[in-house]
């Protein structure tokens, strides 16, 4: 049962179970289709050189996010609460750990992506279509968070309806760029095959274990839908069928615009165009190509934006209810039924982080700790099996336990490559989350002192 805590004189019920499926499955492409797919695409070729190993990497990345979501669509059926992963950790391994990943996603996880999203719609895409200033751009870096913190403020209702709006027009247009690009490029067929693939070799599987990193970020985003969990009608049906269908459409979509890329541009120009989907347009309709892609991106970013802000707000407002955050993160908005103390506490951060230009570094350090919480968050299954065969699962893992085993070798993988290739980085993001270490014993301290009082 969900805890109620009372603060400042307002009752804190839970938030209203306002999402339906429609919602989950916008929130999963809206939020996993940022920037990636029309920039990631030239980091694959450059890495594995042939086009069919580079589709190879899409769908192999595609396959294991889909096992993950699978995997996670147990968890989500059977504890649908606000909070999410936050909740299968506390579950299945006690709330130090959980608590750790609550604090990295505020510190850097989540308000790094949104202060990321907020610089590039404002100094790198907007900027195609209107001149700015350093200072203008910063501004408007800060606008776009503040309007969709607003949006969200306002209700879920409100942040949902603008991500499906969001979505519709992002699938719309990713689907008609393709279109154009096939109907109006003149390409090649041989494209899709040439160059081969080179002989089989330890240094073909390095390369193409290098390329599933970027695929992997390109992916990632569909996790976060089930932060929102507590507030999903009919969460046992709706939240495993959200993911695997949003997953799937991201999955089509994302083959889709890589074939496109293709058809126009061999592979190694695609290794050698950081922004392919612009020049596959260019060849395709002219320089006003360009001028749709960054128009595109613009809708992206803010989908992929606003994603973050109704989701993510509830993983902190789920501590606060733990008692390990800070106490008025709990409230929920007497009008809005909103969490509108997590939803600014997390916007003002984000703005912080933008503004000082410290949140790309920040971003690069937390890849190793962000996929050990994957790991750990798939193998709950195995653990909440075990220790809480107690629970409703009106969702069962596909293919357990094979399914759930190959995403967490995966995920431990991707975290050990890290490791290895960034290791100071990585060392950094250890120590970030680490910090979070004084946090929970000060929250878990205030804990004890409150029960001692009573």
């Amino acid at each position: 049962m969900e805890k109620k805590f009372t603060g400042a004189g307002e009752a804190q019920d839970r938030l209203p179970r306002v999402l339906n499926l429609t919602d989950i499955i916008s929130i999963v492409v809206g939020g996993v289709i940022g920037s990636g797919i029309f920039l990631v695409p030239a980091k694959i070729a450059l890495e594995v050189k042939s086009p069919l190993l580079m589709l190879l990497v899409w769908v192999v990345g595609g396959f294991l996010s889909f096992l993950g979501a699978l995997t996670f669509a147990e968890l989500g059926a059977a504890m649908p609460e606000a909070g999410g992963m936050y909740v299968y950790l506390r579950e299945a391994y006690g709330p130090l750990l959980s608590f750790l990943f609550g604090w990295t996603l505020f510190l850097v996880i989540d308000s790094g992506a949104i202060a990321t999203l907020a610089v590039a719609f404002s100094a790198n895409y907007l900027p195609y279509f209107f001149k700015l200033t350093p200072l203008m751009s910063k501004i408007i870096a800060v606008l776009f968070i503040l309007f969709l913190a607003a949006v969200n403020y306002v209700g879920v209702r409100w942040g949902a309806n603008l991500q499906n709006l969001l979505t519709l027009i992002k699938v719309g247009a990713i689907a008609g760029i393709c279109g154009v690009i096939f109907i109006f490029g003149h390409g090649q067929v041989k494209n899709f095959f040439e160059p081969q693939p080179g002989k089989f070799s330890f240094d073909l599987v390095s390369t193409f274990g290098v390329a599933m990193v970027a695929t992997f970020w390109a992916y990632k985003g569909w996790e976060s839908a089930t932060y929102s969990a507590g507030e999903v009608k009919k969460p046992g049906r709706n939240m495993p069928l959200g993911l695997l269908f949003g997953l799937s459409i991201v999955i089509g979509l994302y083959l889709l615009a890589n074939l496109a890329y293709l058809y126009v541009l061999p592979a190694p120009v695609v290794a050698a165009t950081p922004r392919v989907a612009a020049e596959a347009m260019k060849v395709a309709v002219g320089p006003l190509g360009a001028s749709i892609i960054s128009f595109v991106i613009l809708f992206s970013i803010m989908g992929a934006a606003n994603q973050n802000l109704i989701c993510s707000p509830r993983v902190y407002f789920a501590m606060s209810r733990d008692g390990l955050f800070f106490k008025n993160i709990a409230r929920v908005h007497p009008r809005f039924l909103t969490p509108h103390i997590s939803i600014i506490f997390i916007s003002i951060w984000s703005i912080i982080l933008s503004l000082s230009g410290t949140f790309e570094q920040l971003f690069t350090y937390v890849v190793f700790g962000q996929w050990l919480f994957f790991g750990l968050t798939g193998a709950a299954v195995f653990v909440l099996r075990k220790k809480r065969p107690d629970l409703p699962r009106p969702y069962r893992t596909w293919g357990y336990p094979f399914t759930p085993a190959i995403f967490v070798l995966a995920a431990f993988l991707i975290s050990v490559n890290s490791l290895v290739k960034e290791f100071w980085n990585s060392l950094a993001g250890l120590g970030i989350i680490l910090l979070g270490l004084p946090a929970y014993f000060y929250w878990k301290g205030k804990q004890g002192r409150a029960s001692l009082s009573k």
